[in-house]
This record gives structure tokens, C-alpha cells and sequence, in this order.
């Protein structure tokens, strides 16, 4: 267990007094204005290469695949457009891992990803960034959606129809039992998300598969061609639309970049990353492109933009029958979807536990501690609180569609942020004159400024309105109302910051001070102590003359509850603070 130094200094130019120091850290470490920095993970590394793809397969092939083709087919207007979003999708999020492998190339002792991307791109003003991401992070972590998919597939496996409550009940087992395995083993629930991820793309070669002896002419499906017979008619030139569907396109790649957030727990960090992040996004565009074209070439159009979210059953009942459109597929996007959880859960758990490692979180311990099991137990305990919550609570329709657009608007204002990070942490490194990493890696210009590009089209087209008018969204209500409530959320965690970190202070007359924190398993922990303003000693000494001229006093040292106060006027508050 390593001893604390106490030092005191004074206010430095970003505001802040690094007051309490392990001995062992150096100042790289102790990392000012952010987390201090693990060298080797508390969790352990239980994730190999393959694990990497399959954590990345398993959060990318969730349910999108199977249920989003109609809705972009309806946003396109055109097959040939449609297909053409999938490689557009597929471009977008080559991009996006370009850049963050470089990232992850600078920091590959850190967790957490994006939480640590923008900390060190945006060190001014000090905690900004981190108090905001910090707060919109953890106010829409749910994973709602996925868990009354997962209960909505198996009834309908089941030949079911539930009540709402049934529906809400089962969505909560599921998500339960994804916690728990989680929280029980990482090495368990990563085996279980590998064998998930090659249970779903074992289904997808077979969609793939199928697809081409389609086309082939080999099944009872007629004129399988005619679909793609002016495959560009009808394209959609409606910026609202355009912009809805590519959102769905990238919601369905997410998760290309989920190893990040754990990369200080893949053997062989970085190293590993670089071949094996861009293996699992090649091998889901492959099969994504492949899907769809099997889909257009069993399916009629008609049938597909009225499917709504059937599209992959009705694939099965066109070529295999009922039965297998019904029964089989549901249990295999169940599964699927199930994967997805666990996937989502293991990343975003190590994101929350990155979050409060940085001190802006209450109780930052609590949420950094590895005990009992050696894994994020505090941070998978909130997901499922708040995920609970949005599943019991909101009101299926026009709410629950509302709640999960909602957490899209943000994550894109904090995108678009992380992509100018990139030149700004190249400057950083630069003007400090780094040395090169091991394993750097450096994404081209040509990537950062398409990714810029995308992200920006993403947060200026949603409040086009759509051809149906302002309330002919996907709820009742304005359409562009998850994009203000999305901004407005942002805003208030700036505003929590203003307060928190400049108005209190200036009040109450303190300035915020560092304290690290060594926990039992290793883990380092950062928290926020006030260092009060003290009078100077000769000041306090006429304020004592002037009350009590007959009471002599020494002009050396005072007592200040209980403490010896120097003749210079200052007071090392915290001497050790050891889990």
C-alpha cells in the first residue's frame, strides 16, 4: 500500500491545488484534472483477441439487422440507396475506428474510451468536459430497448400475445440476468457473449447464404430479381428522412469501438486492437450488405415497408415456411439481442467506472471499487437501476420511442467533440514534446474530417422537419423535442459545473483540491477536497487585539479547530487517506 505525501501549494493557473499525492505516481500519473492512471487494470486482462472480436461482434449484431431494413428502405425510398447507406454505414465507422485506435494508442492504460478521449482533449476549463459527460452518461444509461425486444421475440416465439406488464417482466429478467453474470465473472460472461457472437453470425452467413441460392433461382421464391430492377426509383431526396435512416444505419454498426472501453484489459492492448477491431467491422459489413440483399430478393417491397420490424421473419416464412418465421428466427434474434446486452453492459460498465474514477461522480470509491467479485460491481447496480426504471416506468408509445431517441442527440453533440479532440491532443502532444507511443497509430486527415462531417450532418438534419409536417415524427408531439431536451441536458451539466466548480468556491471562499485514493485491490480513485482561505496570521492577530485587548496573544501560531496554524497561515488539511 503506498504512503501519501501531504503538501500543500498555492492556487495554480487552472484553479486547482494538487494537495494529496501517492509517492509512488508520477505527475503522467496522477494525470491533473482527470483520473490517475492504473498501470495495470484491477479487473485483470480476461480479453484475448478473439474475445476483442466477439465483444465488438456482439454489441454490433444486435437486432438492427434483422429489424431496421424496411424503416431505411421507407427513408430511402429506393432499394439501391438503401444498399447504398449499408456501405456508407460500414465507411462511417471504418473512419471512426481509424481515429479511435489512435486514441486508444495514447492511452492504453486507461478504460473508458470517449470519458477519456475528451479529458485529455479538452483541459480547459478544467472538469468541463469531464462533469459533463460524467452526468449525461449516467442519466442515459439504459438499455431499455433491447430488453423489451428480447421479451417481445420470445412471446412471439412462443405464439404469445402478452399484456404490457407481462411484456415489462420479462424485459427485467432479462436484463437482470445480464447483470448478474456479469458482475459474478468477467471471464464466464465474456465466454458466453464469444459463444453468442458466433450463434448470430452463424445466422447471418446462413441469411447470406440463402440470399445468393435465392437469386440463384433455387427456391420456391419467384422472380427474385424483380426488386432490384431500377434499383434507384423513388429515392428519397427529403433531408429528414435521409438523416433518420443513416442514424439507424449507425445505430446498427455501434459497438465497433467497444473493446475501447476496456483496452487496459485486452492482453496485448493496443497491439491486439489494431487487426483485431477491423476484423469484426469487416466481417459485420460483409454480412450486413449480404442480409439485405437476401431480404430484397425473397421479400416484395410492399410487404417489406409495411413489415415494420418482421423484415428477417418474413425472409424465413418466404423461404423456409411458417414455422421457421414464426418459431425458429424470433428465438435466434432473442438470442441475439441477449448478446447485445451483455456486450453493452460489460463496456459501458467499465465507461461509468472511468466516469467516477475522475472524481466528479459522489462517492467516487464506492463506484471505482472492484470488490467483491473483482469486477465493476457499483456501475452495473446503476445500469440496472436506471434500465429497471425506464422499462417499468415509461409508458410504451409515443414515451418510450421518445426516451430512446433521446439518448442519441447527446452521444452525437459528444462525437463530434471527440473527432476535433484528435488535433487537439496531437497539439498537446506536440507543444509537450511527447514520445512516440508503443504501437502508435495515427489515423489520416482525410478520416477525421469525414467523420466530422458525418457527425455534423447528423446534429443539424434532425430538426429538418419531416414531409408529413412538425408532428409527423415517430411520436405524436414536435418532432425535433428529443433534440431539445438532448441539448437542454447537456447544458444543465454545464450549468451544474458553473456551480459546482466556480460559484461555490468564489461563495464560500475555497478552492477545490485532488485527493487520490488507494483502495484494497489497487484500484486509484480520485476526490475533491476544499481547501478553505485562512486569514494571514497578523490579520487574525489585530481581529483578536481589537476584541480582547487584554488577552495576550501569540503572534507565532494559533489554534484553529484544533489545528496548529504555521505563521504563514496555512493548514495541511489531510495527512493520509488509505482503503
Amino acid at each position: 500500500m503506498s504512503d501519501f505525501d501531504t503538501k500543500t501549494s498555492e492556487k495554480g493557473e487552472q484553479g486547482v491545488i494538487p494537495i494529496v499525492q501517492v509517492n509512488t505516481l508520477d505527475s503522467d500519473h496522477k494525470n491533473q484534472g482527470g483520473a490517475a492512471v492504473e498501470e495495470t487494470s484491477p479487473l485483470g486482462q480476461q480479453f484475448g483477441a478473439f474475445s476483442v472480436i466477439c465483444l465488438n461482434l456482439s454489441m454490433m449484431i444486435g437486432t438492427g439487422v434483422f429489424s431496421t431494413p424496411g424503416s431505411i428502405l421507407i427513408g430511402t425510398g429506393s432499394v439501391g440507396l438503401s444498399l447504398v447507406y449499408w456501405v456508407i454505414g460500414a465507411l462511417i465507422s471504418w473512419a471512426g475506428l481509424a481515429y479511435y485506435l489512435e486514441l486508444g494508442s495514447y492511452f492504453p492504460n486507461r478504460a473508458g474510451a470517449e470519458v477519456v478521449y475528451l479529458e485529455q482533449a479538452y483541459k480547459k476549463p478544467l472538469y468541463l468536459f469531464p462533469a459533463a459527460f460524467a452526468a449525461s452518461t449516467v442519466i442515459l444509461s439504459f438499455s431499455s430497448s433491447n430488453c423489451i425486444v428480447i421479451a417481445s421475440y420470445i412471446f412471439k416465439a412462443c405464439a404469445h400475445t402478452p399484456t404490457d406488464w407481462q411484456s415489462k417482466g420479462l424485459a427485467v429478467a432479462a436484463y437482470t440476468v445480464a447483470c448478474l453474470l456479469i458482475l459474478f465473472s468477467t471471464k464466464w460472461s465474456s465466454r458466453l457473449t464469444n459463444l453468442l457472437a458466433i450463434v448470430k453470425t452463424v445466422l447471418l452467413v446462413l441469411v447470406s447464404i440463402t440470399g445468393l441460392v435465392v437469386l440463384g433461382g433455387h427456391t420456391r421464391v419467384q422472380n427474385p430479381h424483380k426488386n432490384f430492377e431500377n434499383a434507384f426509383a423513388g429515392s428519397s431526396s427529403n433531408g429528414n428522412a435521409l438523416s433518420t435512416s443513416l442514424t439507424r444505419i449507425i445505430f446498427s454498426y455501434a459497438g465497433w469501438n467497444n473493446s475501447h472501453s476496456l483496452i487496459n484489459e485486452v492482453r496485448g492492448g493496443t497491439k491486439t486492437l489494431k487487426w483485431a477491431s477491423p476484423l469484426a467491422l469487416a466481417i459485420v459489413f460483409v454480412l450486413y450488405f449480404f442480409a439485405n440483399i437476401a431480404y430484397f430478393a425473397a421479400v416484395p417491397l410492399e410487404e417489406i415497408r409495411n413489415g415494420g420490424t418482421l423484415v428477417a421473419a418474413l425472409f424465413f416464412e418466404k423461404v423456409f415456411g411458417d414455422v421457421a418465421g414464426k418459431t425458429v428466427l424470433p428465438i435466434f434474434v432473442a438470442l441475439s439481442a441477449f448478446g447485445n446486452l451483455l456486450a453493452v453492459a460489460i463496456g459501458q460498465s467499465r465507461i461509468i467506472r472511468e466516469v467516477a474514477r475522475q472524481g466528479v461522480l459522489p462517492y467516487a470509491a464506492f463506484w471505482t471499487s472492484v470488490r467483491p467479485f473483482n469486477t465493476p460491481a457499483a456501475p452495473l447496480l446503476l445500469k440496472w437501476v436506471l434500465t429497471v426504471f425506464v422499462i417499468v416506468a415509461i409508458p410504451t408509445g409515443d414515451g418510450f420511442a421518445f426516451i430512446v431517441d433521446l439518448q442519441s442527440y447527446p452521444s452525437q453533440v459528444f462525437a463530434f467533440l471527440n473527432v476535433v479532440g484528435v488535433w487537439l491532443i496531437r497539439r498537446h502532444r506536440l507543444q509537450a514534446n511527447a514520445l512516440v507511443a508503443e504501437n502508435e497509430y495515427r489515423a489520416w486527415n482525410i478520416a477525421l474530417v469525414f467523420s466530422l462531417l458525418v457527425s455534423a450532418f447528423l446534429l443539424i438534419m434532425p430538426w429538418v422537419p419531416p414531409t408529413k409536417g412538425i408532428y409527423g415524427g415517430d411520436v405524436s408531439f414536435l418532432y425535433c423535442t428529443y433534440c431539445i431536451v438532448g441539448l437542454a441536458i447537456i447544458f444543465i451539466c454545464w450549468a451544474y459545473w458553473a456551480l459546482w466548480f466556480k460559484l461555490l468556491p468564489k461563495w464560500q471562499k475555497f478552492t477545490w483540491a485532488e485527493q487520490i485514493t488507494v483502495l484494497k485491490n489497487g484500484e486509484l480513485s480520485k476526490s475533491f477536497i476544499r481547501i478553505y482561505e485562512e486569514p494571514s496570521a497578523s490579520s487574525r492577530i489585530q481581529e483578536r487585539k481589537a476584541s480582547d485587548a487584554s488577552e495576550d496573544y501569540d503572534e507565532k501560531t494559533s489554534s484553529v479547530e484544533g489545528r496548529s496554524v504555521p505563521e504563514h497561515g496555512t493548514i495541511p488539511l489531510v495527512d493520509r487517506t488509505v482503503w
